[in-house]
């Protein structure tokens, strides 16, 4: 891959074999930023999985640095004022699934109670393309709406490993403290180690490197910690 002008200058900065302590590796990717925009700080964890070996999960993030989200509740009329009153941006059954049908999406994420399941189900093409289908392993597909909706805005992120078994995932911006940066990374690696499959190899953890969304990636020294 051919990489611009500013992304080889930034290359130039740092020793990109050498792997960093955490912190220093934050503050490297902050540095090395070089877009105009806030870029995103990315976490690519390589995990050591077999065929049959997967890790999904969520975990709330200690710091929050995206704008408020937009939470769909698919559920019966008589919890409708519930979720809307937890902060629902929507929430109802038929007249929601048939928006959906006909391609409305505005909404980051969808809730749905066990009972609606059934009928929500019917939207996999549109909702699983999106990544937006609701999942009791994700924590969305829950009779405990309120729960639900308020561990979301408080910044709660679903991880999952793809099927190389790496996983990427967001974990903050290039203008956050990067002690919160820092933090947010403990916590999922932490949630990360907890899901790790229990016949899964000493050596589950194969590497980890940090990057901004168009920098380049850091390596991190994931064992300083253990």
């Amino acid at each position: 891959m051919k990489h611009g002008k500013k992304y080889r200058e930034a290359l130039k900065k740092y020793d990109g074999t050498k792997v960093y302590a955490l912190p220093q590796a934050v503050d490297l990717v902050k540095e090395l930023k070089f877009a105009k925009f806030d870029e995103t700080v990315e976490l690519h964890v390589n995990l050591k999985l077999s065929k049959s070996q997967t890790v999904r999960d969520t975990v709330v993030l200690p710091h929050q640095f995206r704008g408020e989200k937009k939470v769909l509740v698919f559920c019966k009329d008589d919890r409708v004022q519930e979720a809307l009153a937890a902060g629902a941006a929507f929430a109802g059954a038929d007249e929601y699934i048939e928006k959906v049908k006909g391609g409305w999406l505005e909404f980051d994420i969808a809730v749905a109670t066990p009972d609606m399941m059934k009928d929500v189900g019917r939207l996999g093409m549109v909702l699983g393309r999106k990544g937006l289908m609701p999942n009791p392993k994700t924590g969305t597909v829950t009779n405990d709406i309120a729960a639900a909706i308020n561990e979301l805005k408080k910044g709660r992120v679903e991880f999952r490993a793809d099927k190389t078994g790496v996983v990427h995932l967001a974990v903050g911006k290039v203008s956050m403290d990067g002690a919160k940066i820092v933090e947010n990374i403990d916590a999922l690696l932490a949630e990360m180690m907890r899901k790790k499959p229990s016949d899964a190899k000493a050596d589950f953890v194969q590497s980890v490197s940090v990057s901004s969304t168009m920098g380049p990636g850091v390596w991190v020294d994931f064992k300083a910690g253990e």
